[in-house]
């Protein structure tokens, strides 16, 4: 019996999980979720469906009381840090943005390994989060857990380089991308996320993003990670070897494949996902990235040869950048100018984008740097 703590339990990764766990009850055993305070009941749903003896939220006492149940709940800003520290056998960290760093940290630090769906772990922290070793991390970005399947062909040293693929988002047979409204940007052609994640992909801020989570996760440079177009989001990532060999992962566009991998690391989760369906005729597209369209993929390769604090800043300002097309203040042409804009004014300044992050606070300094830099131009834009 595996026992597992979910972060970000009512997002869509976790709600994934919790079905896995469901269809497994023999395999694993919950002892700890938390989630922010939008879905209370969803999170107290969960926690007494799984028996879950600890929950956390972010919510304030008077909000959950009267439904916690006789549950242990710890509440307040650093709930989701506390709960990832209860020992176990892997943290699944579903949290969306940077906030889940903390999380990631404090559950490495307790000895957990760590079963990683949040990105901005390694975009805002990469050396904090990797000077725990790369074994104590196993991706669950679809495209993460490909390369870290397919790289159990061959030696690390040779390896030529990685290919990542991308859906195209939203917008990928779109050439004028003025007048973008939220709900066309929020209308992904394939997967069903969250709407940061939806609209990161819309810009292909994602993929530029998984650029930088594969530099750290694999350690490679980015010159040896490319990324393409793959509408069909059939094969997620592929690793090209020395000899001129490629080994792909296929799957339909569906995140409990990679849950189930990381979750019953080094087995594999029997029905976790379906599989390719061979009997059917079938054709997969691929095509290079716009980088005149998708503007973000170079940001985030500029930024990730940079050093940590600019992949920080990046995160921090399109976080920031991407509130403010949700919220009506820009339009969503601008997401990508106001992030390119942040790191240029910054650089432009004694404090340099250039080098890495020392700890949490200094990402905490760097984001909120990034963040009052990007609302100064998202307000002049939006006047």
């Amino acid at each position: 019996m595996r026992e597992i703590v979910i972060l970000g339990s009512t997002g869509s990764i976790g709600v994934q999980a919790l079905e896995l766990v469901a269809a497994n009850p023999d395999l694993f055993r919950v002892v700890g979720i938390s989630a922010g305070s939008k879905n209370l009941p969803l999170l107290f749903e969960q926690a007494r469906k799984f028996h879950v003896p600890i929950v956390g939220t972010t919510a304030i006492r008077s909000a959950w009381e009267n439904l916690a149940d006789g549950i242990s709940v710890i509440d307040g800003e650093s709930a989701s840090t506390e709960i990832a520290a209860i020992s176990c056998d892997i943290v699944l960290n579903g949290i969306t943005g940077s906030i889940g760093l903390g999380p990631t940290l404090s559950a490495l630090a307790a000895g957990n390994k760590v079963a990683l769906a949040n990105k901005e772990s390694l975009v805002a922290g990469g050396p904090l989060v990797m000077a725990y070793g790369a074994d104590r991390i196993i991706p669950v970005d679809s495209e993460h857990s490909a390369l870290y399947q397919a790289l159990l062909a061959g030696k690390r040293s040779e390896v030529k380089k990685f290919v990542i693929t991308a859906s195209g988002g939203a917008f990928r047979d779109r050439v004028d991308l003025d007048g973008v409204t939220l709900q066309e940007a929020l209308s992904h052609p394939t997967w069903s996320m969250g709407p940061m994640v939806t609209i990161n992909s819309a810009t292909l801020m994602n993929k530029g993003l998984e650029i930088i989570e594969a530099h750290y996760l694999f350690d490679l440079p980015y010159s040896q990670i490319e990324a393409v177009i793959h509408p069909q989001s059939v094969v997620h990532s592929m690793v090209e070897f020395i000899d001129g060999s490629t080994i792909a992962q296929l799957s339909p566009p569906n995140m409990k494949g990679p849950i189930g991998y990381a979750l019953s690391y080094p087995d594999r989760l029997k029905r976790s996902t379906t599989p390719v369906d061979w009997s059917r005729k079938q054709s997969w597209d691929f095509s290079p990235v716009d980088t005149t369209k998708y503007e973000a993929i170079s940001l985030a390769r500029m930024a990730g040869e940079q050093g940590s604090i600019a992949t920080a800043t990046l995160n921090a300002a399109n976080e920031s950048a991407v509130e403010a097309f949700i919220s009506g203040r820009i339009e969503f042409s601008e997401i990508t100018q106001i992030v390119k804009r942040t790191l240029e004014t910054i650089d432009s300044r004694a404090e340099s984008v250039r080098g890495d992050v020392r700890d949490l606070a200094d990402v905490s300094s760097v984001e909120k740097n990034a963040r009052m830099t990007a609302s100064t131009h998202i307000e002049e834009l939006a006047r």
